[in-house]
């Protein structure tokens, strides 16, 4: 483990409420691993024997459906923490890990986890804590996929890349796309084929979209737009 891993972890949302003691006790336990873009973490239907927090690049959560086809959950990047709910429970993982880009993640077992939780309940408090916490996430991502249109979750998505607070930020400024276009389509629940109409759309505003980069020429403009809310089309002459 680097130093900047036992800083990431520190400060992940799964770890930051913990009592200092307790979080020393976890992070001098857990270790750090290194996987190539496309190399498999664990397997949908492996058993959840490890929580993994990204400290480095993208990892990507999917399941194949019955039919072969796969169906991207959930990509993570760095300080996001996943694996835990199932590991909690001893079950198995109801989905695949892969990673999405080269990444390095800090690997916790999950044993010494539940032990802890067990004997302290501060700690099971801190950990309720950052369930809440990350079921409100997940809350705004399905009213983001329900609510916005497919080119705001794409303006969303670039604004989120731009590395400063966005709602401070003004200006032009260019991003790099972390993952293909394939997959940035899959985590934004939208086919490439809208991706590609989405990036058309927001060319209109000042985007340039290239196929590692995205230059946004206002982010003022690109946050108005993400902003926006797209019932207010219908009172428009």
């Amino acid at each position: 483990m680097r130093e900047k891993d036992r800083q990431i972890a520190a400060e992940s949302l799964l770890l930051e409420k913990l009592p200092g003691d307790l979080k020393d006790t976890l992070i001098a336990n857990a270790h750090a691993l290194e996987f190539d873009r496309g190399a498999t973490i664990f397997l949908q239907g492996e058993r959840a024997r490890a929580i993994y927090i990204v400290a480095e690049g993208w990892v990507k959560l999917y399941r194949i459906s019955p039919s072969g086809s796969e169906a991207i959950v959930g990509v993570f990047t760095r300080g996001r923490s996943f694996g835990e709910a199932v590991a909690f429970h001893d079950n198995v993982y109801p989905v695949s890990a892969e990673a999405a880009t080269y990444c390095r993640v800090i690997r916790i077992d999950a044993s010494i986890f539940i032990r802890m939780i067990r004997e302290n309940h501060e700690m099971a408090l801190a950990i309720l804590s950052a369930t809440f916490t990350h079921l409100h996430s997940l809350v705004a991502q399905v009213e983001a996929l329900k609510a916005r249109t497919g080119a705001q979750r794409v303006a969303e998505f670039l604004l989120e890349l731009c590395d400063c607070d966005h709602d401070d930020c003004d200006g032009s400024c260019t991003v790099r796309l972390p993952y293909d276009k394939v997959l940035i389509a899959g985590r934004l629940g939208m086919k490439p084929e809208s991706l590609s109409r989405a990036f058309g759309k927001l060319k209109t505003l000042g985007v340039n979209v290239t196929r590692e980069t995205a230059e946004i020429n206002d982010l003022a403009v690109l946050r108005d737009y993400a902003e926006d809310d797209p019932a207010n089309a219908w009172s428009k002459p």
